[in-house]
């Protein structure tokens, strides 16, 4: 058994790691940190746990220097409050940081397991940022393509929808039920941490300058996320070309889901709600000739929480698969 913990347990993407460690064959939970919830019972926090040995853990505030012995802890706080603690954290205990702060850091490995060569440098660290939702879907969707140099990588557009559990718990009004439902807008448009993120890897796959023009949209779902990616297409590559590039990436990935586009319509995210799985498909819009790339993943699965069990899965020496067999939850 691995011992582990989970710092930020009381908000969404904490809360989906509590479910799935819940459900490892292997990880023992034996710490949790909050802020508001911070002196209750996790059974407390989370009903479903009562009657649970993890149930009786007392979340606790978030002290890096006062942990229990630890072979890994995650670490699903907001963007710009990980970094300070992080840092004072002993370096024995492995870190899965799911927040923004360390995405392409020096000393921290970039978490996105089916990138090309991923797999081993994620195995082998000790400090591991997990990719944002919206670039899990976009790279995966566009890396075989960048990889096999099937696209200009200059001018890449990406339209990407996440459910408003992509913003975090968090509390702020603008995101309640009555704010969003019924309701679509895109967000972020001066500037989002994510495009640089997604340029960035897009460059190490290629070896070649990347540039994306990237536009968020919160969407009126719980959860789930769809990256529609738009690039021009080099030396008259064919649809049957990108199926192909992406079939070969992927051959033997447990996680991912090769779609073949049927009536004119790519995935759907509820494909994937509770899940880690990715659902790709490919086409070329004969009108324009663009390359379209989509990917649909659950936010909160393969966007976050399930891709951060995956990375700790390899980092500990576990089967990669382990507590992520779980099919999606969607009839």
């Amino acid at each position: 058994m691995a011992r582990i913990g989970i710092v930020g347990v009381s908000g969404y993407g904490g809360g989906e790691l509590l479910r799935l460690v819940a459900g490892h064959p292997t990880f023992e939970l034996a710490y949790v940190a909050g802020e508001s919830s911070a002196g209750q019972t996790l059974a407390q926090r989370f009903p479903w746990l009562a009657g649970r040995d993890e149930g009786a853990l007392v979340i606790q505030p978030f002290e890096p220097q006062q942990l229990p012995a630890l072979e890994l802890l995650f670490v699903s706080l907001p963007t710009g409050k990980s970094r300070d603690p992080l840092s004072r954290l002993a370096q024995k205990v492995k870190v899965v940081d799911v927040g923004g702060d360390h995405r392409f850091v020096d000393g921290w490995t970039y978490g996105l397991t089916e990138l090309p060569g991923q797999r081993a440098q994620i195995a082998r660290a000790a400090r591991l940022a997990n990719p944002g939702c919206y670039p899990a879907a976009a790279l995966l969707a566009l890396a075989p393509l960048a990889q096999a140099r099937l696209i200009e990588l200059e001018g890449v557009v990406i339209d990407a929808k996440s459910g408003v559990t992509g913003a975090g718990r968090g509390g702020a009004s603008a995101f309640g039920y009555a704010e969003t439902n019924e309701d679509l807008f895109a967000y972020g448009l001066a500037s989002h941490p994510h495009a640089p993120e997604i340029e960035t890897a897009l460059a190490q796959l290629a070896g070649a300058k990347a540039s994306v023009a990237f536009t968020p949209h919160l969407a009126p779902m719980s959860r789930g996320l769809l990256a529609t990616c738009y690039a021009r297409p080099r030396n008259g590559v064919t649809s049957e070309q990108l199926c192909e590039a992406a079939a070969a990436l992927y051959a033997n990935e447990p996680f991912i889901r090769l779609t073949q586009m049927q009536g004119g319509a790519g995935p759907h995210t509820g494909w994937a709600t509770g899940s880690n799985f990715a659902f790709l498909s490919y086409a070329i819009n004969p009108r324009t000739g663009l390359v379209v790339a989509l990917g649909a993943i659950d936010n909160l699965g393969k966007g976050a929480a399930g891709q951060a069990l995956q990375n700790a899965n390899l980092m500990t020496g576990q089967p990669e698969t382990a507590g992520l067999e779980g099919l999606p939850t969607r009839p």
